[in-house]
């Protein structure tokens, strides 16, 4: 193979690997929130609420809202946002003895009982 050939071969394949690695799947949270101490629920554990966009290989987006007992929010109850919902971001979360009420940037709020996401929902 001819040098330059060669050369123009090895940047192609390693500009294939480098968009590939930019849009491999992952996940980012891009809004957290915890149960504060004055708030507590029947089931006696910390609870925690987050938002996390979705990157697919396609490089689709998609957001999802968890609630739980799980700080890492890979489980609790789960809802999917919509993806222009999710883009204006959270601007508060407000914890109540009754659940949790988001406000998203967009002016839209969503209000998530706490009997969904205690007990290990």
């Amino acid at each position: 193979m001819r040098p330059a050939l060669l050369g123009v071969a090895v940047g192609a394949a390693l500009t294939v690997a480098s968009a590939a690695v930019l849009w491999w799947p992952h996940s980012e949270t891009v809004h957290r929130s915890r149960q504060p101490a004055k708030v507590s629920y029947d089931d006696a554990s910390r609870h925690y609420a987050g938002l996390v966009r979705e990157h697919t290989l396609s490089g689709d987006v998609s957001y999802r809202l968890t609630a739980g007992r799980d700080p890492g929010l890979s489980y609790g109850h789960t809802l999917e946002i919509d993806t222009a919902l999710g883009d204006s971001g959270i601007v508060s979360a407000r914890w109540t003895a009754d659940g949790l009420r988001i406000a998203f940037g967009s002016g839209h709020t969503l209000f998530i009982p706490a009997r969904q996401f205690t007990h290990g929902r």
